[in-house]
C-alpha cells in the first residue's frame, strides 16, 4: 500500500507551517505501507494541480492531507468537504476567491472515505487530543479536501481520501494569549496514529463511536 500525505507551506503572517513540518517528519514506512510525501503550496487551484501530478506519479491508494487549523487544540480528522471557496484572506499567489463553487460540475459536497471515528478514538488513545470535525472551513484546507474527493469522483475511482486538521505550534502563539498549541512532537506521533489506523481499517467499514458535535 502506498499513501500519499500532502501539506501546505507557510501563509499569511506565518513563517511556518506545522503541516509539512511534521509531514516531512513522518515515518518512511507505516504497518508496511510507503508514505510520500509532498509539499504542496497554499493556493487555490494550483495546490490541487501539484496533488493531481503526485497522485499520477505515485499512483497511491490513499491521498491524507494535512493542513493548519489556528485555534484549535485538537487533531481534527475531517469528515465532509463543501463546493464553496470563500477566502478570509488571500492565498499566496494573491488570490481571494469569495463565495464561489470550487468545482462547477462537482457535487455540493463529499464525504471522505477514511475512517475519522477509528483515526480519532486512536490518536487519543495515545493521549494526544482528537475529534472528528464537520467543517474544513472555506480556505483552501477545504479546497484541497474537495478537489481531492471531486478527483475521485471525476478521474480516480479506487482512490480514497481525506483531511486532517492540526494546531498551531508553540512557537506561533507567543504573542496570542490563550491560543492553543501542540507540540511538533505530538503532531507526528499523532499522524503516525492516523495512518497506522488508515491501513488497519483498510477494507473495513468505520467504527462506531459518538464523535459527533452539538455545535
Amino acid at each position: 500500500m502506498k499513501i500519499l500525505v500532502t501539506g501546505f507551506d507557510p501563509f499569511g503572517e506565518d513563517k511556518v507551517n506545522p503541516a509539512i513540518e511534521a509531514v516531512k517528519r513522518l515515518p518512511e514506512i507505516v504497518e508496511g505501507a510507503e508514505i510520500v510525501k509532498q509539499e504542496i503550496p497554499t493556493v487555490f487551484g494550483k495546490c490541487a494541480e501539484v496533488t493531481r501530478q503526485a497522485i499520477i506519479r505515485e499512483k497511491p491508494e490513499y491521498v491524507l492531507s494535512i493542513g493548519q487549523a489556528g485555534g484549535r487544540y485538537a487533531l481534527t480528522p475531517e469528515r465532509v468537504a463543501i463546493n464553496f471557496d470563500d477566502g478570509r484572506i488571500k492565498d499566496n499567489e494573491g488570490y481571494q476567491p469569495l463565495a464561489v463553487p470550487i468545482q462547477k460540475d462537482g457535487k455540493n459536497a463529499y464525504f471522505t472515505q477514511l475512517p475519522v471515528k477509528a483515526i480519532a478514538k486512536a490518536i487519543r488513545a495515545v493521549g494526544i487530543p482528537s475529534t472528528v470535525s464537520t467543517t474544513a472551513g472555506t480556505y483552501v484546507c477545504n479546497h484541497i479536501m474537495y478537489q481531492v474527493q471531486y478527483m475521485i469522483d471525476k478521474e480516480f475511482p479506487n482512490l480514497k481520501g481525506g483531511f486532517i486538521h492540526i494546531p498551531y505550534l508553540p512557537a506561533q502563539v507567543t504573542a496570542k494569549p490563550e491560543t492553543p498549541s501542540m507540540s511538533l512532537a505530538n503532531d507526528v506521533k499523532g499522524l503516525t496514529v492516523a495512518l497506522t489506523a488508515i491501513v488497519k481499517m483498510n477494507g473495513k467499514p468505520d467504527i462506531d463511536s459518538i464523535e459527533g458535535s452539538l455545535n
